[in-house]
């Protein structure tokens, strides 16, 4: 049986606990954890996946990988043209075949108003599974590839500030550390 279009499943039938995923902010620890593969399919997964596509058009953004909304799980969704049918979920993926190599800028939905010139492949293959299980492997270049390799990056602990120049280190400086402090600030609401 061929699985559910991604509208099949509205937000008012997504659980409560999905529907209070948010997007995490610098520098929330769990952003530079290392994720777990994802070992059960279905219909959970397919919720998550949906509730996180959600979350990134509403953040304006092309990318959002689990970790960015609390889940240590082997996961992202993308959609680099903003077409609800270019929705992609990519689960347990791995890069392979890189090829080429291009500076471009990058912001993050987890790193608000930072922009970073980033050095990645030009091209690449990408192998994971669907949320039901499938295999999945397709090319990619440019601007795909891009996402792939940056949400694959989150996956394994690693942000766009791992991979900036010094320029940008000094030029984000300001910027990190009022992130670093409504952070702590929240820290600090919470306990009281």
């Amino acid at each position: 049986m061929p699985p559910p279009p991604w509208d099949a499943l509205k937000t008012d039938r997504v659980s409560p606990t999905l529907r209070k995923l948010t997007i995490l902010h610098y520098p929330h620890p769990c952003l530079r954890q290392v994720c777990r593969p994802v070992t059960e399919f279905g219909d959970e997964l397919h919720a998550l996946a949906r509730r996180m596509l959600e979350l990134m058009h509403a953040g304006r953004g092309v990318g959002l990988a689990a970790p960015q909304v609390g889940l240590l799980k082997r996961l992202f969704v993308m959609n680099i043209t903003g077409q609800p049918q270019d929705d992609l979920v990519f689960v347990n993926p791995e890069i392979r075949d890189l090829h080429g190599s291009r500076e471009g800028e990058e912001g993050c939905l987890s790193i608000p108003d930072v922009y970073v010139k980033v050095r990645r492949a030009t091209s690449c293959r990408i192998v994971a599974r669907d949320v039901w299980g499938a295999p999945l492997e397709m090319t990619g270049a440019d601007m795909l590839a891009r996402v792939w390799q940056h949400e694959t990056d989150h996956l394994n602990g690693i942000l766009i500030l791992d991979r900036m120049g010094p320029g940008d280190r000094i030029a984000t400086r300001k910027k990190l550390k009022e992130l670093e402090a409504r952070y702590r600030a929240r820290l600090r609401a919470a306990a009281s």
